[in-house]
């Protein structure tokens, strides 16, 4: 089937899951920045209650984890599948967590959450960003603007983590010219940095995955690449790197 039908197609085998109130559509596949070999990424929404058993019962081929299996919290686990030739991940999602959270981020408050596959952690305002930008297939959500209050608390929260992360690592790595310690302590507040920027122009985050580039860091790069297990050189490098990322969210904040 073409990418409309089949869209549609899994739209509608979500929507009638027991429990599911909304289908959404997000990832570059929702903002037509998509390649050739991008998955898909649907998110279905269900208030308190949701039995995974119902999309196992579909048929597809493919990992189904219980609520919480991806660690709990606001992103609270999902499947990895092959539908129609094509990957698929399906997130679950509480409605209740999600109107929390929004009432949250209205408030300029939030916290951060470990999550596999991200250096930086994830902001409990991930879930309102999906439903902020995501592309609504079935049932109605609400399309919240970026709060300003929170574009005014974010920025100073994730930017002071990425500072005492560079701290850190020069205090505890440098001197013994530990380099893969200092390029994750580099890398990790770099995310950070980047997650400050885009708070303070009032840009909402999903994922990662292109977050350096949004935030005109992908220069970090070539600090990373010219790391050597030299103590003089590591302590240049964060010396280098913590003048980037101030000058990173001046730019932002003017």
């Amino acid at each position: 089937m073409d990418d409309s039908s089949f869209v549609d197609h899994v739209a509608d085998e979500l929507a009638a899951l027991s429990g599911v109130l909304a289908v959404s559509l997000g990832g570059s596949r929702a903002s037509a920045s998509h390649g050739p070999g991008s998955d898909w990424d649907f998110a279905l929404y269900y208030r308190d209650r949701f039995d995974p058993d119902n999309l196992r019962a579909l048929g597809w081929e493919g990992t189904i984890s219980e609520i919480g299996g991806w660690g709990g919290g606001v992103f609270n686990g999902g499947a990895w599948l092959e539908i129609d030739g094509r990957r698929v991940d399906v997130h679950y999602r509480d409605l209740k967590v999600v109107e929390h959270e929004l009432g949250e981020a209205r408030r300029g408050r939030f916290h951060i959450e470990p999550l596999m596959f991200h250096l930086a952690g994830i902001p409990s305002y991930l879930v309102v960003a999906e439903i902020a930008i995501n592309r609504v297939l079935r049932g109605d959500m609400p399309r919240p603007e970026y709060p300003q209050r929170l574009q005014e608390t974010a920025p100073p929260i994730w930017r002071e983590r990425a500072a005492m992360t560079l701290h850190y690592a020069r205090a505890a790595y440098v001197g013994s010219g530990k380099l893969t310690a200092v390029a994750g302590a580099v890398a990790t507040s770099a995310m950070m940095t980047a997650h400050a920027v885009l708070a303070a122009r009032g840009e909402w985050v999903t994922n990662e995955k292109r977050l350096l580039e949004r935030a005109g860091l992908r220069d970090i790069d070539q600090l990373v690449a010219g790391l050597r297990a030299d103590s003089r050189v590591l302590d240049q490098v964060i010396d280098e790197a913590e003048s980037r990322f101030a000058e990173a969210l001046t730019d932002a904040i003017r």
